[in-house]
């Protein structure tokens, strides 16, 4: 690791030379625009004075680019977690918790389910909350039927039947959160009293 950084540090001096040199600027310049001296510069580029963040952060500035391009540090790939979606009857599942275990949310896209579509209600263990971010969706629970809309939410105990449909003619998006075994979200809201 210590043989890395010093090998990294050594690379730094010629890449800043090279840089400079491109872009056709003379040391007494860049030490104008920086405010660091033309001795310092010198020595930096010669591979004699070692980098620190206080000269890289105004060398960077200067030439417009980031810091990780002066001493090449290595890409460290997107940070974006990146779900598998998960296809059923049609409808996709986009998982956003990675835990197994607990309570489990998704985005889900459901597609129109048109007028033949299977009105068979389902039980399983569990508590569902789920909230219409698109289109409309069609919620029958027992012998509940609603119809819900962008901004609309509903919580339910999954072993009542139930069943959620898209009546629109686009698709529908929701989030749902899931419990199993019954586990429910515990909401927290209190207003400052005036």
């Amino acid at each position: 690791m210590a043989k890395d950084l010093e090998n990294a540090l050594a690379a730094v001096g010629p890449r800043l030379r090279d840089l400079r040199r491109k872009r056709e600027i003379t040391l007494t310049q860049l030490a104008e625009t920086t405010g660091i001296s033309v001795s310092t510069l010198s020595r930096l580029e010669s591979g004699t004075r070692k980098p620190t963040l206080e000269l890289l952060l105004p060398l960077a500035a200067a030439y417009q680019v980031g810091l990780d391009e002066l001493v090449d540090a290595p890409e460290t790939g997107d940070p974006r977690v990146r779900a598998k979606p998960i296809v059923r009857g049609g409808r996709t599942f986009i998982p956003l918790t990675r835990q197994p275990g607990g309570l489990q949310a998704f985005k889900q896209i459901l597609p129109p389910d048109g007028p033949a579509c299977d009105l068979e209600q389902k039980t399983h263990e569990g508590y569902e909350w789920l909230y219409v971010l698109s289109g409309r969706i069609r919620l029958i629970l027992g012998t509940h039927d609603l119809e819900l809309e962008p901004g609309e939410a509903a919580e339910f105990d999954t072993r009542l039947p139930h069943l959620v449909l898209n009546p629109g003619t686009g698709p529908a998006e929701i989030l749902n959160i899931f419990g199993p075994q019954g586990e429910r979200l515990h909401v927290r809201a209190r207003s400052t009293p005036h």
